[in-house]
């Protein structure tokens, strides 16, 4: 496939990604503790050049928390915190938001 010479151009410099940007991979949560840790590993596993945004909803187990713990490690992992749970629609549209600033 040939998707211009953005392509390319970008290879040239040594960045892996193509002519749109970097890509910016983003998970809304709600309680979920249990799964951070793997759902951020395997996104950065399967995608590793992509930026991941954890947009939390306050959640009250503490999801939050361990977010910012795995992005204190990680560059390129960054957590949105919200006030409360204003439901996941809403969630995409702050991290697009946030991803455009």
């Amino acid at each position: 496939m040939n998707d211009g010479e953005g392509t390319r151009a970008a290879e040239a410099q040594g960045r892996r990604f193509g002519p749109l940007g970097t890509a910016l991979v983003i998970i809304p949560t709600y309680n979920e503790a249990e799964n951070i840790k793997a759902i951020v590993g395997r996104v950065r596993k399967a995608v590793p050049e992509a930026h991941v945004l954890v947009a939390d909803d306050n959640s009250p187990d503490g999801t939050g928390k361990l977010a910012d713990e795995l992005a204190a490690a990680d560059d390129q992992v960054h957590v949105l915190h919200r006030k409360g749970k204003e439901g996941l629609g809403a969630a995409y549209l702050a991290g697009f938001r946030w991803g455009m600033e």
